[in-house]
């Protein structure tokens, strides 16, 4: 999302749209003012048209998360607040609340533990999930998107713990990014060199820690893509909101109480592979079905992307090695499959509440033939 201006200029968070009205502005900070102003106009009449071929669906996503929020009694003023974007309340520890900037306690929040933990089961209902001494540890997806994860004690020493993210109602494109910050003082010269990413097919890897706007950027990098194109993706936990005419996402299934049904990200790459994807991306690698994905890159699946856990660029090869490792595959295999499969890599970093884009690498081997990762510098 944009939050609110810092030191005039708005900055990126994930969940949440920009006031409506609010003004988007870059002066000084280095930048030239001129060719500033020029960005801005530009992307900013993007941005309007954009929004307006959106509305109707907006209003649809919108509307939902109000019906969701109806549903979660004490806790529904913060799940509408402006700007908000994760929730956690923990146990006799209170509420906290993220508003793009970082954690806050509110200090006028509280529940005790039994209605607390009444609650949780509530919400885990919703979803379509039960929650329970022998299923302590639930993850839900609700209605409007908002994602729910419950932990009951024992598991949790300190009282029933809720995490509870809000996603953006706004699909935005590379342009609101740019506007926002994510990329720099010359956001003119990344966009040109993303969009020529996405158009000459490259495939993409978004990598940073957790809330640094791997997923916002992803969904923004997609809408690019030309609209005959189809695009299948898989998640664990659908949050990958795209722009586009023909995307598709299909979501993984927890086993039931009797221990069936259950469906993973690897059976639901294969069954992707089936759907003739023009794109196929993958919303987070995680486990062993980096395998899977790593050789539907190699047999002409060009232009997919997925998004990967890391807390700096060069960590990202130990990553996929282990995840690699998870598969069954040898360092050697995983560093050969990678540097064929993956053309770019986006890491992103989170600084200040600032989500932006720090640097850009490509894979490569390195004298002994292990996975390297070669930065190209700064976005």
């Amino acid at each position: 999302m944009l939050t609110a201006p810092r030191e005039g200029r708005p900055s990126v968070t994930r969940g949440d749209a920009p006031a409506q009205g609010q003004a988007s502005s870059r002066s000084g900070d280095g930048v030239q003012a001129a060719s500033a102003g020029n960005v801005v106009e530009r992307l900013s009449r993007h941005h309007d048209s954009a929004a307006r071929a959106g509305s109707a669906e907006l209003a649809d996503v919108r509307m939902a998360r109000m019906r969701t929020a109806a549903e979660f009694g004490p806790l529904a003023p913060y799940l509408m607040g402006a700007n908000v974007t994760d929730l956690f309340v923990n146990g006799d520890g209170g509420l906290w609340v993220d508003r793009g900037s970082g954690l806050e306690r509110d200090g006028a929040w509280s529940m005790a533990e039994r209605p607390l933990r009444d609650f949780a089961v509530r919400l885990i209902a919703l979803g379509g999930r039960h929650i329970d001494e022998a299923t302590p540890c639930v993850d839900v997806r609700l209605q409007g998107g908002i994602r729910v994860h419950a932990v009951l004690p024992p598991v949790s020493v300190c009282g029933t713990l809720l995490s509870i993210r809000v996603p953006q109602v706004q699909r935005f494109g590379l342009a609101d990014l740019a506007v926002a910050d994510m990329f720099g003082s010359d956001p003119v010269v990344v966009l040109d060199r993303l969009r020529a990413a996405v158009r000459d097919r490259t495939n993409l890897l978004v990598t940073g820690a957790g809330g640094s706007g791997k997923t916002t950027l992803l969904g923004a990098l997609l809408a690019e893509a030309p609209p005959g194109e189809r695009i299948v993706a898989i998640e664990d936990v659908a949050e990958l909101g795209v722009r586009h005419p023909h995307f598709v996402s299909l979501e993984s299934r927890q086993a039931n109480l009797e221990g069936a049904g259950a469906i993973g990200l690897e059976r639901l790459l294969r069954e992707a592979l089936r759907m003739r994807p023009d794109r196929l991306v993958v919303g987070e690698c995680r486990g062993a079905e980096v395998r899977e994905l790593l050789a539907a890159l190699n047999t002409g699946h060009d232009g997919g992307a997925g998004t990967l856990h890391a807390n700096s660029l060069r960590d990202v090869p130990a990553r996929v090695e282990a995840l690699g490792a998870l598969a069954g595959m040898t360092a050697d295999a995983v560093a050969r499959q990678t540097v064929s499969a993956i053309g770019l890599v986006l890491h992103l970093e989170r600084e200040g509440g600032i989500r932006r884009l720090a640097q850009v690498g490509r894979f490569g081997l390195d004298p002994s033939g292990r996975l390297t990762i070669l930065a190209e510098g700064p976005a």
